[in-house]
């Protein structure tokens, strides 16, 4: 999550996950194989449009890892989510606060930390979430200093800050992923409430991370295909 020039370097990052009403959802989701299941029929949603949305995008990148597919060819996740709409499982409503709050969309593909906030957000709504075990993808936001600013060591103290161990701990508790986290919690430095509100590390463990050049590539290919194969 860096720059190989030393340009920017990531700070936090977040996790396709899948979240879900378990008032409407019995049988909690765990895996991509499983949103197939006939019991999710019209329950399964996305975060917006992928020929829109970055959060949508990510979805399907995630979707094709968790079906065999690699982040340089998206066709996989296209290919999944258009099976998942023919079998009727894919929900067109794309997900919003309102929409999970009125169980509107039963499940979401999102990043985790929006579906780990509607858990406190909307406790009626009895939401829960996992990282699907069988394709983690993450995306990552990123941090630089501008040489040219008024007070560029200011800023590069405020880096020290984030990237500290407290500083790391502080994104955690907006349910983002600090940059340092698999070192968080190998070394087990993480508060154990925060963690027993995630999924486990182990999961985040496997995140892959896709290059601006394959943000690139999929975001053509989706341009090119997810209007004919879904609709």
């Amino acid at each position: 999550m860096k720059d190989t020039r030393g340009f920017w370097m990531g700070d936090y990052w977040g996790a396709v996950s899948i979240g879900y009403n378990k008032a409407l959802v019995s049988n909690p989701p765990k895996t991509w194989k499983d949103l197939t299941k006939p019991e999710y029929k019209g329950k399964v949603a996305l975060n917006g449009s992928p020929l829109k949305s970055n959060s949508a995008i990510a979805g399907v990148l995630a979707a094709t890892l968790g079906n065999g597919g690699a982040l340089s060819d998206v066709t996989a996740g296209i290919d999944w989510f258009a099976a998942l709409k023919k079998s009727g499982n894919f929900n067109p409503i794309e997900t919003t606060p309102q929409t999970v709050a009125t169980g509107q969309t039963p499940i979401s593909i999102d990043w985790d930390y929006n579906n780990l906030a509607y858990v406190k957000e909307f406790p009626a709504a009895r939401w829960a979430v996992t990282v699907p075990s069988d394709g983690v993808y993450g995306g990552y936001y990123c941090q630089g200093v501008n040489a040219s600013a008024p007070h560029p060591f200011a800023a590069r103290l405020w880096q020290e800050f984030i990237y500290s161990d407290q500083g790391q701990v502080l994104f955690l508790k907006g349910f983002t992923h600090p940059a340092r986290f698999n070192d968080l919690a190998q070394r087990k430095v993480l508060p154990k409430a925060l963690l027993a509100a995630l999924p486990a590390p182990s999961l985040y463990a496997k995140a892959k991370f896709a290059s601006l050049a394959q943000l690139k590539a999929a975001s053509e290919k989706i341009a090119a295909q997810w209007p004919s194969k879904m609709g």
